[in-house]
């Protein structure tokens, strides 16, 4: 919790892995993310989706 916070992105988060190393899209992670979209996790990569990689 304490790298996520100072860090602003999730610990062994695959989905979010594969995105900002490009082996996945902006719509693919989005398609990923949707069945999870009800609880914070879905919810971050939603967001990570929407927003792009910083």
């Amino acid at each position: 919790e304490t790298i996520e916070k100072r860090q602003g992105f999730k610990v062994a988060a695959l989905e979010e892995i594969a995105f900002r190393r490009g082996f996945i899209d902006a719509q693919r992670l989005r398609e990923l993310a949707e069945p999870m979209r009800n609880n914070a996790y879905g919810q971050y990569l939603i967001e990570l989706a929407d927003n792009g990689v910083e």
